[in-house]
C-alpha cells in the first residue's frame, strides 16, 4: 500500500525548525536558541490548506440558491480529520523535524550522520533559514551573518553524503553492472533505494542529463557521477526555502540578497513565532484568528462591529495589545500573513499532491445511504493526498488496501489501465463491483470495488 507523503523540516540549529513545526501543527516540539535543541526527530501531523470539494458549485445539488451565496455543501462539510472553513479545507500531512545540520555533517560533524539518516524517508524538504542573520553556520548567536551561505552549504552537505556513499562502492557497482547487463536505471535504483527512491525517480534524474548519460555507466567519469548525484538530490528531495524571522530588523537586506540568487517559486517569507503566538492567543480565547489569514480580531474590534458580547473573547491587557499591534505592523500588514501556511502549500505543490475525496454515496457525496438533496447528511468526510505520478492502482490501494481489483472503467464505460497516472482533471475512473466516489481537481471520479 502506498505510504503517505512525508515533508522534512531541515536547517542549521536554532534556525526555527521546531518553531515552524509547532506553527504548522498542534504538536509542541522542544525549542531553544542553542544548538541541537532537537536531537531525536520530531514527527507530527501538519495541516495543508486546499480548496475543498464542498466549494464546487458545478456538483449536482451544490448550486447556490442566490448569486453571491456559498454553495450549500459548505454548510454540510464535516471532515473526520482536520476541518473545513468557508470552502478551505485543512488536510492532515506528515511532517518531520530532524536534528540541525552543520557544515561538515557528511563527515560526521555535529549530529550530521544522524540528521542525514533521518532524512532518507522524506519526499520533500522545507529548508528553514534564519533570515535575520543572528545565528552563524553552527547556530550560535551572532550579528551580521549572511544567511544565503546556509542555502549553499546545506545542499552541498546532502550531495556530499549521497556522493560519498556512491563513490565508496563505485568499483563494485561497475563490475556488477557489466556482469548482469543491467540498465543504468536498474543499477542506480539498487544504490538509491536506501534514500526512498523509485525507478521513476531515477528515470527522471537521468532525463535531466541526456547529454552526460548517453555513454555506458561503466565509463562515467567522476564529474558525470557528481552531476547525476546533484540531479538525483534535486529530484528526490525537492526543496522550499522558508525565510524565517522576517519580523527582525536585519531581515530585509538578507531577503533582498537571497531573492537575487534563488528562483522566486522556491522562496516563502515567514514568521513562525508570530504564527505560534497568534494560535496560542486564539486557543486561549483572546482573539479570533484563522491560520493563514491577515485578520486578527479582538474583543474591542467585535464590540465596535456591533457584537454585544465581543464574540465572547477575553479582554486584552496593554502588553498584549501592544504585541498584537506590533505583529500586525511588522508581519501581517507588510506580508499579508505569517507565511507559515504558504510554506506547506508550496511544498505540497512541489510534490504535485492531488487531493482525493472518497465517499460512499455518489448521489449525496456522503458516507452512508440517502438520496440526492438529503440535506441532513454530512458530505466529504474524508480526504487523502496522492503524490505526483500515482497510478489508478495506487489510489485504489491507498483507499481500499489489499481488496482485489477486478477492472477499471472511465466515465461512459471506457476501460482505463490500472497503471494510468492520476492527475488533476485527468483519469475520471471507476473500479467495478460496489462503489466509492472520488473527486480530484475540478472533476469527479466514481470508484467501484
Amino acid at each position: 500500500m502506498p505510504r503517505d507523503p512525508l515533508i522534512a523540516l531541515v536547517g542549521k540549529p536554532s534556525s526555527g525548525k521546531s518553531t515552524t513545526l509547532n506553527s504548522l501543527t498542534d504538536y509542541s516540539a522542544k525549542v531553544g536558541n542553542f544548538p541541537f535543541t532537537t536531537i531525536d526527530p520530531n514527527r507530527a501531523i501538519g495541516y495543508l490548506q486546499i480548496p475543498c470539494a464542498c466549494s464546487r458549485p458545478n456538483l449536482p445539488g451544490n448550486q447556490p440558491a442566490n448569486p453571491g451565496e456559498a454553495p450549500p455543501f459548505q454548510q454540510r462539510c464535516k471532515p473526520n480529520y482536520g476541518f473545513c472553513h468557508a470552502g478551505t479545507r485543512s488536510v492532515a500531512i506528515d511532517l518531520l523535524d530532524v536534528a540541525g545540520l552543520v557544515p561538515g555533517a557528511h563527515q560526521g560533524k555535529g549530529l550530521g550522520n544522524k540528521f542525514l539518516n533521518d532524512l532518507r524517508t522524506a519526499d520533500a524538504m522545507i529548508h528553514v533559514v534564519d533570515v535575520s542573520g543572528t545565528t552563524d553556520a553552527e547556530g550560535k548567536a551572532t550579528r551580521g551573518y549572511d544567511p544565503s551561505a546556509d542555502i549553499i552549504w546545506l545542499r552541498s552537505e546532502i550531495v556530499a553524503w549521497v556522493l560519498g556513499n556512491l563513490m565508496h562502492k563505485w568499483g563494485g557497482i561497475k563490475r556488477r553492472h557489466t556482469a548482469v547487463k543491467a540498465t543504468a536505471i536498474e543499477t542506480l535504483q539498487a544504490q538509491f533505494s536506501g534514500y526512498g527512491s523509485t525507478h521513476a525517480v531515477v528515470a527522471r534524474t537521468l532525463d535531466r542529463l541526456p547529454a552526460l548519460t548517453k555513454q555506458p555507466l561503466q565509463e562515467w567519469t567522476d564529474p558525470t557521477i557528481a552531476a547525476v548525484v546533484n540531479a538525483f538530490v534535486d529530484e528526490k528531495f525537492p526543496t522550499i526555502i522558508a525565510l524565517n524571522k522576517i519580523d527582525h530588523a536585519d531581515a530585509d537586506k538578507n531577503v533582498a540578497k537571497i531573492a537575487k540568487l534563488e528562483k522566486p517559486e522556491r522562496l516563502v517569507l515567514c514568521s513562525a513565532i508570530s504564527e505560534v503566538f497568534l494560535r496560542k492567543l486564539a486557543k486561549q480565547g483572546f482573539i479570533q484568528y484563522t491560520p493563514g489569514s491577515e485578520v486578527v480580531l479582538t474583543r474591542e474590534d467585535l464590540l465596535e462591529a456591533g457584537e454585544a458580547d465581543g464574540g465572547g473573547l477575553k479582554p486584552l491587557d496593554d502588553k498584549l495589545k501592544t504585541r498584537i499591534e506590533n505583529l500586525k505592523d511588522l508581519v501581517l500588514y507588510r506580508f499579508g500573513s505569517t507565511g507559515v501556511n504558504q510554506v506547506l502549500t508550496r511544498a505540497a505543490e512541489l510534490l504535485g499532491l492531488v487531493p482525493v475525496f472518497p465517499v460512499k454515496n455518489v448521489a449525496t457525496f456522503g458516507s452512508g445511504g440517502g438520496m440526492m438533496g438529503d440535506v441532513g447528511q454530512p458530505v466529504f468526510r474524508d480526504c487523502v493526498l496522492v503524490p505526483r505520478g500515482s497510478t489508478v492502482r495506487d489510489v485504489y490501494r491507498k483507499i481500499m488496501g489489499d481488496a482485489p481489483l477486478a477492472y477499471v472503467e472511465a466515465v461512459g464505460g471506457v476501460r482505463v489501465g490500472e497503471e494510468d497516472e492520476v492527475g488533476v482533471g485527468r483519469n475520471d475512473v471507476s473500479f467495478c463491483a460496489g462503489f466509492l466516489f472520488l473527486l480530484w481537481g475540478g472533476r469527479g471520479v466514481a470508484v467501484f470495488f
